[in-house]
């Protein structure tokens, strides 16, 4: 079986698979930000943080139960990391250094992680566990949270009331990602993952020398780090290290677990708003790009350009053969078009092309289908747009799901999708202008351009993944790179939720003959033009600088 028809088939399989589980999925997704119930664990939760889940809260009270929680949790983990050293379990390692302490901090309670240290090397299973793991759970909630009330938004009406932060946070932790993450962990073990609090011990001579390995609770680290779409491996080699990522049908399940929730909240929106027809609009414009840009990547990577492909059938360097291209590609895609950052090979070693097709993924604002809950109220923001061009176009005051779209909502839109290029880009232009940031590359020219340029638009988008040439353990970095995750996560998550609360507030219209469908696949093909020209154009003259100048030079 030739490599190409291999990526086929594994994208078929996948394909089949997230069909299989997308309307269950969506449904119970549904119910629970719908319900009225309370779990009994639940209800013990909800005493201990003193939380009344039955109150209803407007925009500006949710914001603040959001950017609350994100503000403690920032504070525990970076006092879990800095105390370390004379914590149980740190496996004799020392504290993290502040700056450090700072990015790993802002990096996974934002759902970014990424990871300027390597984790074998420098955390111990408490960490692991106790601080990382734990937001791997609740920075995905958080993101899900924010998506429901921004639904909420479109489905009430004459009320600016968007639901309860803390019930949200709790029963998506509670009821979805806690009841995957152990399933996604069993079938990890069953595949080879490590899952135990092993030490750090030697095996075998090489070369005269012993090989240290360390165990962990790696299997269930990994299946809700793939889950919640948050990145961040137990290993400094990520998802293309063995124990993590044993196998190709480990591979495979994987990339499913990555993207089974965004896409599954299409489901969920059609569901709560009331008409399933919408949210497979939305869906179809998402997997329209998703499939796209598994074909350009699977093309660039097969290209034979040199007489090394042909002998390889492929661009094989940087790249696992237990997972080949085509498994390869398949995985950058989906972390790089989702907020997950998990990476089973070296991007910085794709061709030219290809590392630009990564980073282009998440330059649209990883919205296809995005993160866990960021993609679905990334790619609505871009509905709300969508239908403000067409509403130019026709001279008629745009209308999204029943409800007029005015200046104030637009304004908020609008600001919404130039919060990230705007951090990605002037950060990365003061990066090259100031000396120390370039000592930390380790190429010149257009690929060390695309070095900083992507590790600033991984960090505004909450990815996580890296062009791994660049040297990113250091006090600039650490610290800027910490503070646009942060405000590349929380920013947007302003607009979103006045944006929510502002339609909340408005009134139903009712439909005539002049309004625009926006469950039919016109509306996705304009979508889907939307957001390549708002927000994809945006980056091209830098994208032309880095990835594209590689890419026509080889």
């Amino acid at each position: 079986m030739s490599s190409v028809l291999a990526g086929v088939l594994q994208l078929l399989a996948l394909i089949a698979a997230l069909a299989l589980a997308y309307r269950p999925l969506g449904d119970h997704m549904a119910r629970v930000y719908s319900s009225d119930r309370h779990l009994r664990v639940e209800k013990w939760i909800y005493r201990c943080i003193g939380a009344d889940p039955s109150a209803n809260l407007r925009w500006p009270a949710y914001l603040r139960g959001v950017l609350a929680f994100s503000a403690v949790s920032v504070l525990f983990l970076y006092l879990l990391q800095r105390l370390q050293g004379g914590l149980p379990g740190s496996l004799g390692f020392a504290s993290i250094d502040p700056d450090q302490a700072f990015n790993t901090a802002a990096s996974f309670v934002s759902n970014t992680n990424w990871q300027s240290y390597a984790g074998e090397q420098a955390m111990g299973h408490l960490v692991q566990t106790g601080g990382l793991a734990v937001q791997n759970f609740l920075s995905a909630a958080v993101g899900m949270a924010v998506a429901v009330a921004l639904v909420r938004g479109f489905a009430r009406s004459r009320t600016g009331e968007l639901g309860n932060f803390w019930a949200d946070l709790v029963r998506g932790t509670v009821r979805i990602l806690l009841p995957l993450s152990v399933i996604g962990a069993i079938v990890l073990v069953a595949c080879g993952a490590v899952q135990n609090f092993a030490g750090v011990h030697e095996v075998g001579q090489f070369l005269g020398g012993s090989q240290q390995w360390r165990g962990g609770a790696v299997a269930s680290q990994e299946a809700i780090k793939e889950l919640g779409t948050n990145g961040g491996g137990y290993f400094n080699a990520n998802s293309a290290h063995p124990f993590e990522n044993p196998d190709p049908f480990s591979n495979l399940f994987e990339i499913f677990l990555i993207l089974l929730i965004p896409f599954a909240l299409t489901r969920t929106f059609g569901r709560m708003t009331g008409s399933l027809r919408q949210g497979y609009a939305i869906l179809a414009a998402m997997v329209a790009i998703w499939i796209a840009f598994v074909a350009l990547m699977m093309w660039t990577e097969f290209h034979h350009g040199a007489p090394a492909f042909d002998i390889a059938g492929g661009a094989l360097e940087g790249k696992e053969t237990r997972f080949g291209v085509a498994g390869s590609s398949l995985f950058a895609v989906s972390t790089t078009l989702t907020s997950t950052g998990a990476v089973n090979s070296a991007l910085s070693s794709f061709t030219g092309f290809g590392g630009g097709i990564a980073m282009l993924g998440m330059q649209l604002g990883e919205i296809a289908p995005g993160g866990a809950g960021s993609g679905l109220y990334g790619v609505l923001i871009m509905a709300v747009i969508a239908v403000f061009l067409a509403g130019l176009m026709v001279g008629r005051t745009p209308e999204y799901l029943g409800k007029k779209i005015g200046g104030r909502e637009i304004k908020l839109a609008a600001l919404y999708i130039l919060i990230t290029p705007a951090l990605v880009l002037c950060f990365t232009a003061v990066a090259l202008a100031l000396p120390t940031p370039r000592d930390s590359l380790l190429n010149t020219g257009p690929h060390g351009f695309s070095e900083i340029l992507y590790a600033y638009t991984s960090a505004a988008n909450n990815n996580g993944s890296a062009f791994a040439g660049l040297a990113a353990d250091t006090p600039w970095f650490n610290t800027s790179l910490g503070v646009v995750m942060l405000l590349g996560r929380f920013l947007p998550m302003v607009f979103v939720l006045a944006l929510a609360g502002s339609l909340a507030e408005r009134s139903p219209v009712p439909e005539t003959s002049g309004t625009l469908r926006t469950d039919k696949p016109l509306f996705s093909g304009l979508l889907i033009a939307t957001i390549v020209i708002v927000a994809a154009l945006t980056y091209f003259p830098a994208l032309a600088l880095g990835p594209l100048a590689e890419g026509l030079a080889s």
